[in-house]
């Protein structure tokens, strides 16, 4: 049977092409990928043509070379073993189970360094690269004992994000999202309450988290935050608009926006921290907590394109979606 690779093909359009199966190079070896997961914020961005095709497409991973210019290549959380090495590569690899920062294909072939091993089980593994993006965000923020805190955003990221949250000793967990699925389990992850945007009555935060991708929930987040308080911003907008209300209540809150952003680790820590030592903080963590309820979906790669519409156009009747291989 021939390899597969999703390809984004156009707005709102992807395929799935028959490859050929690659042999590894001397210092290489070959991954059969077993579930590979969609990270709906940003895949949903290249999916609806929301992202500059000229800019490149993550000069931190190996895997993702090129622009964003269709057609092209994307995803960065697949799981599988490796079924072959090439000949300067130590024969212990073989049957390994891996997590890759790899776009959706079927076979691929990777530097043995760029690959994380893994005894996770393979659906949360799939949670490595979100799971990441969360710790980094808690990194970045700093919460102290007793913080109030407030997450924008209940997706994939913002749940695990609120998981780890609530094993702070904070005062208040409160998360938003307009789907009624995904606040219920924000709750049983350890919100204090979830609510709809606009049923949101804090402007006393001292920590927010602006994880939605929605532009209008930025002006939202500053708003809920305090006088001298942090508002976190993970999301990626694309090229989507972001129109910000700073007037006078601004100018005098000594509010703070900054991004986080997981690529690099904060040079504020880099000199205690890098990316091993976070990858090893997010495996331990996967290990110890349960994570089945935000597996909503699984479908065949050949499915990709109903995939896509599902997050699109129905995301409260999905959280994590991902694709087997057979």
């Amino acid at each position: 049977m021939p390899g597969r690779a999703l390809y984004f093909t156009g707005s709102k359009s992807v395929s799935v092409r028959e490859v050929s199966i690659p042999d590894p190079g001397a210092d290489e070896v070959r991954v059969r990928t077993e579930l590979s997961g969609i990270s709906p914020g940003t895949e949903l961005l290249v999916y609806r043509g929301e992202v500059a095709a000229d800019l490149p497409a993550d000069e931190t991973i190996d895997a993702l070379e090129g622009t964003f210019s269709y057609p092209l290549q994307y995803g960065y959380a697949a799981v599988g073993r490796v079924t072959a090495v090439g000949e300067s590569v130590d024969d212990n690899w073989l049957g390994r189970r891996v997590f890759a920062f790899n776009p959706h294909e079927s076979h691929f072939l990777a530097d043995p360094s760029t690959l994380v091993p893994t005894t996770l089980p393979t659906e949360q593994a799939l949670f490595i690269p979100n799971a990441e993006a969360a710790v980094n965000f808690a990194m970045d923020a700093r919460p102290r004992i007793g913080a109030r805190v407030v997450v924008f955003g209940q997706g994939p990221v913002g749940l695990l994000t609120t998981a780890i949250l609530a094993e702070f000793p904070l005062t208040s967990l409160v998360t938003v999202d307009p789907c009624d699925r995904r606040r219920a389990l924000s709750e049983s992850l350890g919100a204090d309450r979830s609510v709809t945007p606009a049923a949101l009555d804090i402007d006393d935060a001292d920590i927010t988290f602006e994880l939605s991708g929605n532009p209008t929930a930025l002006d939202d987040a500053i708003d809920a935050t305090g006088y001298a308080g942090q508002v976190v911003v993970g999301s990626w907008y694309g090229t989507k608009d972001v129109s910000l209300a700073l007037g006078s209540d601004y100018h005098r809150s000594h509010v703070r926006v900054r991004s986080s952003q997981v690529s690099r680790i904060d040079p504020d820590h880099a000199d205690r921290w890098d990316k091993d030592r976070r990858l090893d903080v997010v495996r331990s963590w996967l290990a110890d907590t349960d994570l089945d309820a935000l597996h909503t979906r699984k479908l065949p790669i050949d499915h990709a394109a109903e995939a896509y519409e599902l997050l699109d156009d129905r995301p409260d009747e999905a959280v994590q979606v991902a694709f087997t291989y057979g």
